[in-house]
Order: C-alpha cells, then structure tokens, then sequence
C-alpha cells in the first residue's frame, strides 16, 4: 500500500500531504494510507486530554512542540507572501501546558447537572470539562465548585457565560447572563467567593458588570504598576506570552525617550517602558480609566486619551513626534490608523497582532509607505490551538 507524507498543517489544524490531501489530526512526517489510516510520525504526540479532539480549546494536542512551531511559522510566512512580502521569522515562544490565565467558558443546565466548559469544534455543543490541560490550575479548580453554585442559580432554558481571570488578588469570576435575585442568591454567593478566597464575584444582567464580591480592589500588575482590571478586561493569555511580546517590544523600542502606545488597553506596553514619555490611546472607557489611574498613582509620564483609533486615528504629523509607536489593534487590524503611521517619520514602529492574515495586510501599507520590516517574534500563548500572536519590528 503506498502512503503519502504529510509534509504541514494546514490553517484549520488539518496534515497536507504532498498530493493536497487534507486529513484531520494528522502531524508533518506522518504517512498516510489510501484508506486515509495515519502511521504517525516523529512529530505526532499522543494527545493528553480525554476531551480531545472534541473540545474546541485546543485543535493541535497531536502534535509536539517543533511542530506547532512550524505551523505558527508557516502561519506567519503564509500571510506575508500573500502580500509579496517576507522577513526573518524567529522561532516562536510558547507558553507551556496549564498557564491559560483567562478564559471565557460556557454553562447550561441538563437535568440536575450543570455542565461547563468550552464548545465543541465547529458547533454550539458544551463540553462538560472533567480535565483541561491548558487553563492554569487555580482556574481549573473552581470548575466543579462553580456547577454546585449553578446548580442553585442557574434556569433550566438558559446558557451563560463564564469569564475567569486570575488578578493579583485570586481568581476574578462574571457570571454572563444571569440574573440572580434575592436573599438566599446572595447568600449563595457570597459563601461561594468567601470560601475559595475570590479575588471577585461580578454578575452581568445585561446592564454591564456588577461586583456581589469585592474585598479589595482588584488590580493586574503591569510593568510593576498595579492597574485596576474591570471586569472580562482585555488580559494577554498567560504571563509568559505577556513576557514575550513586552520583550519583544522593548527590543523594538530600544532606549526611546518618547513612546505612542495605540490600542492600549490597560496599558501592557504603557508600562512597560517607565523612564520613557508615553501617549496611550484606547477607545474602551474602563480600560483608559484603569490606564490613566494607574499612571496617576505611580506617577509615571503618561498621557492617557480616550479614543476611537478607527474612527479617529492619530496623524502621521501627530505620530512624527515619538521615538517609537507601538500598536496592537484587534483581529480587524488596524488598517485606518496604519494609513496615518506609513506617513509618519516614527523610527521604530513596534505592531502587535493576533491575526496573521490583517497585519500582513497592514505591514504591506507600511512599506509601501518606506518603513522596512526587519523581523517577526512569533508568540504562542494559547497553548495547542491555530490562534498565532506575533509582534514585528519596522524600522526606516
């Protein structure tokens, strides 16, 4: 029987053989039969979760790390040459297993149980988690707490969201489409945060976050500076991928004295440089109050404006005046205010994505506009999936 090699992973997760075959949770090297049986391969692992390949948080567990590295990498190179464009891709940083320090898991009730977790590929199916071999354990832990809380609370016609982040003070907990009212509801719940020490308790009623918990503040450490985290705030997804971009951004940056940060956020990269002036622009009100009050009470030289980027972008004459800009749009890229950048005399231009396909998109405007794009440090921080992150020095 002749078998075809798979010689890469294809966007969604799929082995591509040397004849464009397609074949689910196949890994480089592996050999595929006629029948489309797989003989694995040096890089096919065997996947350490019972809910694999069911489970939509990870698409990638059968393959081992050189190869999920290749797949970012071929992701990356992949869109620049769509654009006709390339440079030096360096060997992606990835996050190891169980560092996932924010998630959004989904909850419904089936009879008397609770189940929760994440969705199953490609449709609207819950996985009721019994193991996770990416969320960081102190996450983790609360899952089967949280179906006994549920269990109370929880209609039968009704799925929710359920956002966890781990803050400074312990785990942060909203409670998406829910409403529940009345003394024994609040006594449910403050028991619950009490006895496995929350950080906080909020539930959203479809009016926006409203803290049943809160001890103290609760707060995420940025750059040193203790920043004040609304509630299912923007977090980069496990401390190491956050360590890896502001690196990169640093290096980037190099010993610029004057810093624009657009898409801010909290303020990841704002802080990230505290001897450097820095403009910080965000459209999300929460997030640029954070940001702003933050930088009041460490007293670090930072200029915080509210701002819709994509509506109102700074200038190029605005942004001549910075040593260096960093950016970090969403998905969608940031197409409106890369138009403004490519004008600019920026020296150094540090841009941030989540999403291949757009920035490649973008870098393209930027040369256009005679910026050089010198290199790209991809970033792994949603451990087994396809979601790549990267960020990439322009220079001119």
């Amino acid at each position: 029987m002749s078998l075809s090699e798979v010689l890469k992973v294809a966007a969604r997760g799929d082995g591509v053989t040397a004849d464009g075959r397609h074949v689910p949770l196949a890994a480089p090297g592996d050999r595929i039969g006629a029948d489309g049986s797989i003989v694995p391969g040096p890089h096919h692992r065997e996947p350490p979760c019972r809910h694999f390949p069911t489970c939509g948080g990870c698409q990638l567990q059968h393959l081992d790390d050189a190869a999920w590295s290749g797949f970012i990498v071929d992701r990356i190179a992949g869109a620049l040459a769509q654009h006709k464009l390339e440079t030096e891709i360096r060997v992606p940083q990835l996050s190891p297993p169980r560092t996932r320090r924010r998630a959004t898991l989904h909850a419904e009730r089936r009879g008397r149980q609770v189940h929760l977790g994440f969705t199953a590929q490609g449709s609207h199916n819950l996985i009721d988690l019994q193991e996770c071999h990416v969320l960081a354990p102190e996450l983790f832990a609360l899952l089967a707490p949280l179906r006994g809380l549920l269990a109370a609370l929880l209609p039968g016609s009704r799925r929710i969201n359920v956002h966890l982040a781990r803050a400074d003070q312990g785990v942060d907990v909203l409670l998406d489409g829910l409403e529940a009212e009345g003394l024994a509801a609040a006594e449910a719940i403050t028991a619950f945060a009490h006895r496995h020490q929350l950080a906080r308790f909020a539930m959203d009623e479809g009016l926006g976050p409203t803290a049943r918990w809160e001890p103290d503040p609760v707060t995420i450490t940025l750059g040193g500076v203790a920043v004040p985290f609304p509630p299912a705030n923007f977090l980069q997804a496990t401390a190491e991928g956050e360590a890896a971009l502001v690196s990169a951004v640093r290096e980037i940056a190099g010993d610029a004295g004057t810093v624009a940060d657009l898409f801010a956020g909290l303020g990841t990269f704002t802080f990230a440089f505290p001897m450097a002036k820095v403009y910080a622009a965000e459209a999300a009100r929460d997030s640029i109050l954070s940001l702003k009050a933050a930088a009041g009470q460490a007293r670090r030289l930072v200029f915080a404006d509210h701002r819709d980027l994509f509506r109102r972008p700074a200038t190029g004459t605005d942004l001549d005046k910075f040593d260096a800009v960093v950016l970090d749009p969403p998905r969608a890229g940031a197409r409106e205010q890369v138009g403004e950048l490519a004008r600019a005399r920026a020296p150094h231009i540090a841009y941030v994505s989540c999403n291949p396909s757009t920035f490649a998109r973008d870098a393209e405007i930027l040369c256009e506009g005679g910026y050089t794009l010198d290199w790209i440090q991809p970033v792994g921080q949603f451990r087994w999936s396809t979601h790549v992150e990267l960020a990439a020095r322009f220079s001119r």
